[in-house]
C-alpha cells in the first residue's frame, strides 16, 4: 500500500496530538533537530514538523502538532491505521551535540515535543540538564515525567499559575543564571515572543543560546526562499542551514512579520464564510 501509516496516536493536551508513523528509513537516519514535511492529502499544502522521537527497531518516527490551521487540523483527524500520502525527510541539520557541562532547556508551548529530542541528545553527551518548561496553563503541560526523568533539575512555569511558578519562563531563567554561572549552553524552543525574550536575557549573562526556528516553508531544499531568515546580517535558509540557529544573532522582528505572510488566506481556509466574503471584494 502507497504511504506511511499512523501506528500511534495520543492527544497531549487541548489540540495538541502525537501521532508515531512508519518510516523506516527517516527513523534509521533522523536525528535531534531535523524535521520532515508532509501531505496530508495528495492536494494539500507541504508542511515541516520537527522529529518528536524516532525509534529506529519500530521503524517509526513521532511527530507532535497543535492542530491551529487548516492542514494541522486536517492532520488531527487521521487515526491509526490511516496513511499520510507524503513524507520527506529527515531535513535540515542535526543538532550540534557537545558536553558543555550544564546546558539549560527552556521549552514552552508546542516546543516542549521540540525539546525533547535535544534533551536526550546532549544527556548522552554527559551534559547535566536544566530543564524549564512553559505553557499558559497546566493542562497544556506535556512530556513532564519523561523531561523530568532526563533533567538534573526540572521546573515548570504557567501563565495562570496552576503548576510551578506562577508567570514568565524569563522569571525563572533569571533566577537560574543569577544564582548558578556555571551553565555552558542555552537552548530555547517555543513561541517567537517567547525565544527572543530567552535569547535578550541569556545576552545579558553571555550564555551562548540555541534556537529552533519555524518560518514559512515549502519545498525543504532550500529552493522556494520562503523560510529566509537574518541571521547575524546574512540571509540564510531554515530548511538547509537550520532550522537551528545562534539566537543572540536572529532578527526575530523580520522573523515575526514573514511569519504571518499567508495569514488571511489560512483565516479564509479556516471560515468558509469570509472566503466567499474575500471572493465577492475581488
Amino acid at each position: 500500500m502507497n504511504g506511511f501509516e499512523v501506528v500511534s496516536k495520543r492527544v497531549l493536551a487541548p489540540a495538541v496530538t502525537l501521532l508515531d508513523i512508519t518510516a523506516p528509513r527517516i527513523a534509521r537516519k533522523a536525528r535531534a533537530g531535523q524535521f520532515i514535511i508532509l501531505r496530508v492529502d495528495e492536494t494539500g499544502e507541504r508542511v515541516p514538523l520537527t522529529i518528536a522521537d524516532r525509534d529506529s527497531d519500530r521503524g517509526t518516527v513521532t511527530i507532535v502538532f497543535q492542530a491551529v490551521g487548516y492542514t494541522t487540523r486536517q492532520l488531527a483527524e487521521k487515526n491509526v491505521g490511516d496513511r499520510i500520502p507524503d513524507l520527506l525527510g529527515p531535513l535540515g541539520k542535526p543538532t550540534e551535540v557537545r558536553n558543555y557541562g550544564r546546558v539549560i532547556c527552556a521549552a514552552g508551548g508546542v516546543g516542549i515535543a521540540f525539546m525533547y529530542p535535544e534533551i536526550k541528545a546532549f544527556a548522552e553527551a554527559g551534559n547535566e540538564i536544566t530543564s524549564v518548561l512553559a505553557a499558559r496553563s497546566q493542562d497544556l503541560l506535556f512530556f513532564v515525567d519523561e523531561i523530568k526523568a532526563l533533567s538534573r533539575d526540572f521546573y515548570i512555569a504557567t501563565d495562570d499559575g496552576s503548576l510551578g511558578h506562577h508567570g514568565l519562563i524569563t522569571d525563572v531563567l533569571r533566577r537560574l543564571l543569577e544564582s548558578d554561572t556555571r551553565y555552558g549552553y542555552c537552548i530555547a524552543i517555543g513561541p517567537l515572543p517567547m525565544m527572543r525574550a530567552t535569547t535578550s536575557l541569556t545576552r545579558e549573562f553571555n550564555l551562548p543560546t540555541l534556537v529552533s526556528l519555524d518560518p514559512v516553508m515549502v519545498d525543504g531544499t532550500g529552493m522556494c526562499g520562503g523560510c529566509r531568515v537574518t541571521v547575524g546580517g546574512e540571509t540564510k535558509f531554515a530548511c538547509v542551514d537550520g532550522p537551528e540557529f545562534d539566537g543572540h544573532l536572529v532578527d526575530f522582528d523580520e522573523l515575526a512579520k514573514r511569519k504571518r505572510t499567508f495569514f488571511d488566506e489560512e483565516q479564509c481556509l479556516l471560515d468558509p464564510q469570509l472566503d466567499q466574503l474575500t471572493r465577492e471584494k475581488a
